[in-house]
């Protein structure tokens, strides 16, 4: 950061030695610096304009010595009188020079027109008639015409015309060739008129922004008094900006009474930060702020010699210094240990209020002509303290945000802290609860199968004229359900294929005995998300009642499993198909042994699935159906 201030301030000291550098390689003579001068008075009744041409040999009346820079006393004439005031300086011999020539002055302060004679020839002229509000702040400057045969210049004569009571000042003046006083007129320019125009106008700028700001949240209203703190700054400015003739009283008007709101609207932006309401003081400043924008209107011309800016501005200083000096100190007592930024606005205020002070001596003719009027820069001061308190709560913004971001992620690690242990708790609760339910299930399937089919081997066992091969195949059914719901409890990853792959592990030795081919016809499915241990199990003993049903009751000699991706009916399906000659669906569903038949059909209910047995000559083809997503 500080290698790239070093940069800046180098680029910036380079374009200065470019401005202040004379565009011509050629050596020049010094400019002659001219302070004596000599000064008449003539009066008429009106303006008139300049003539082409004149002798001051010939104009009446004597001759007074002057000094530069001066101001002239006041005429003691009547205030319609428009007097011609002219100012003589005689250039020596010395002060020739070749290469075009220039005339450079810091100041003419007049309330009317200027005119400038070379060797008696018109050679600069400025307004037509009435005030030429932008004079004070900007240098003159006339460049010579570069002819070879024009005879030296031996005398400058300086026209002045304006109202008799007015005053009028010259600086010195400063004569020589062009490119040696062009650095002379244009940083006198810049920081005269160009800087504190681009300040106003940035100053303008942000309280444009400021007034959006406050048109979308209107309850901070503080941005609509920056607003108009801004603009009632850059009223009371705009001499910096005009050029063109303005006759009528309602310029003076206009940029006087600025100044008064400007102090208003800082006083009320100052009570806003030290939080003081002041009520007898806020009517103190809005009574005489409106009581003078009133009575110094010009239709009302209560003011004897408006709109003479002569005597006006003067008056508008005074106020305005004691107005501003007054909040200032009052600010100041009610920021003190209250309010930081009160504080800090105060002290700029009183800043301001001290750059004033130059402004009314100017006007005043007390300071010299060739003085500044410092007041320009008061935008600056004022723009650097709001830039300061804007910045500041910036700051505190995002530490605030900050602390809060903080806060907050204590409170969350707190909560994550809290939501593990009662996760945790829930996880424990959730597994003793699966076990219970996982216990339940079980005891409930070994009741209905295992245990079912164990009460029956004991009771065949009973009979004494049952065959010790029925008794085998008894024992086997319930070993066959034993394993059954073992091969439910693998975990199969909603894998349909995994839980008959398991199932044809169990059937391959005993199909194998029994001299039962089995045709494995399987293809891929996708994943069923529903299927859990109790579905599996029913699944199982679905397909398994289907296989137990051929091997009982059928003289069959062959065994087809095989697996279809129903796209149509979004399912799958299970088939099973054998070559045993077929049976009688509906009279098996009506005898009393069709409950194995009766079982199929709800377990496949109970995951949302169906049976479905097609019969023919040559054999029986069971079809189970299973749905992809289960409600």
């Amino acid at each position: 950061m500080r290698r790239v201030l070093d940069i800046a301030a180098a680029t910036l000291a380079c374009a200065l030695m470019l401005l202040a550098a004379p565009a011509s390689a050629e050596p020049q003579s010094a400019p002659q610096h001219l302070a004596a001068a000599s000064w008449l008075v003539t009066t008429t009744d009106r303006y008139t304009a300049p003539p082409a041409s004149i002798d001051s040999a010939n104009l009446p009346g004597p001759w007074h010595p002057l000094t530069l820079p001066s101001t002239l006393p006041r005429g003691d004439r009547r205030a319609d009188d428009i007097d011609t005031t002219w100012i003589r300086v005689t250039v020596p011999a010395s002060a020739q020079t070749s290469g075009p020539l220039a005339i450079y002055g810091a100041r003419v302060t007049v309330e009317g027109t200027i005119a400038v004679y070379v060797n008696g020839r018109l050679a600069h002229r400025a307004q037509q008639q009435g005030p030429l509000w932008d004079s004070p702040f900007t240098p003159l400057w006339i460049t010579l015409d570069s002819d070879t045969d024009a005879a030296p210049v031996r005398e400058i004569l300086v026209r002045l015309e304006h109202q008799a009571h007015s005053r009028v000042a010259l600086s010195s003046l400063w004569f020589g060739a062009s490119d040696a006083l062009h650095s002379r007129y244009y940083t006198r320019l810049w920081l005269q008129r160009e800087l504190p125009a681009t300040l106003n106008a940035a100053f303008l700028l942000v309280g444009l922004f400021s007034l959006a700001v406050w048109l979308i949240r209107r309850h901070k209203y503080e941005y609509l008094l920056f607003f108009y703190l801004a603009a009632a700054s850059f009223v009371g400015h705009l001499h910096y900006y005009l050029s063109l003739p303005v006759t009528g009283g309602w310029f003076a008007w206009l940029t006087a009474n600025a100044l008064f709101w400007l102090v208003t609207v800082l006083h009320l932006f100052l009570r806003k930060l030290h939080g003081r309401p002041l009520v007898w003081l806020t009517r103190v400043l809005v009574g005489v702020s409106a009581a003078i924008t009133v009575l110094s209107m010009p239709l009302v011309a209560i003011l004897p010699v408006y709109p003479s800016t002569s005597v006006l501005v003067p008056l508008v200083y005074a106020v305005v210094v004691v107005m501003a000096a007054t909040v200032c100190i009052v600010a100041a007592a009610c920021s003190w240990r209250r309010s930081r930024e009160g504080l800090l606005l105060a002290a700029g205020l009183g800043l301001c209020t001290l750059l004033g002070v130059p402004d009314w001596l100017m006007h005043n003719h007390v300071a010299s002509a060739e003085g500044w009027f410092t007041g320009a820069y008061t935008n600056a001061v004022t723009f650097c303290m709001f830039g300061i308190l804007m910045a500041r709560r910036y700051v505190n913004a995002i530490r605030g945000m900050e602390n809060s971001n903080a806060s907050l992620e204590q409170r969350l690690q707190k909560c994550e802290a809290e939501l593990e242990i009662i996760h945790s708790q829930l996880r424990e609760a959730a597994n003793r609860q699966t076990i219970s339910d996982e216990r339940q299930r079980l005891m409930q399937d070994m009741h209905d199968g295992l245990g079912s089919s164990l009460i029956n081997a004991i009771r065949s066992v009973d009979q004494t004229d049952i065959s010790t091969q029925k008794i085998s195949q008894i024992l086997k059914d319930c070993l066959d359900d034993l394993k059954l719901t073992i091969d439910s409890m693998e975990p199969i990853e909603a894998d349909l294929l995994m839980l008959l792959g398991s199932l044809r592990f169990r059937l391959e030795p005993r199909l194998e005995g029994t001299g039962i081919t089995l045709r494995w016809e399987i293809r891929d499915l996708p994943p069923l998300p529903w299927l859990e241990p109790g579905s599996a199990l029913s699944i199982l003993r679905i397909i398994q009642e289907s296989i137990a049903n051929i091997l009982r009751h059928t003289p069959a000699t062959e065994i087809r499993l095989s697996t279809r991706h129903d796209v149509e009916g979004d399912g799958v399906q299970v088939t099973v198909s054998d070559n045993g000659g077929g049976f009688d669906l509906a009279a098996t569903l009506q005898s009393p042994g069709g409950r194995g038949i009766r079982n199929q059909q709800r377990r496949a209910r109970s995951v949302n699935g169906r049976v479905d047995w097609a019969c023919d000559g040559s054999g029986t083809r069971f079809t189970l159906w299973l749905p992809l997503t289960r409600a």
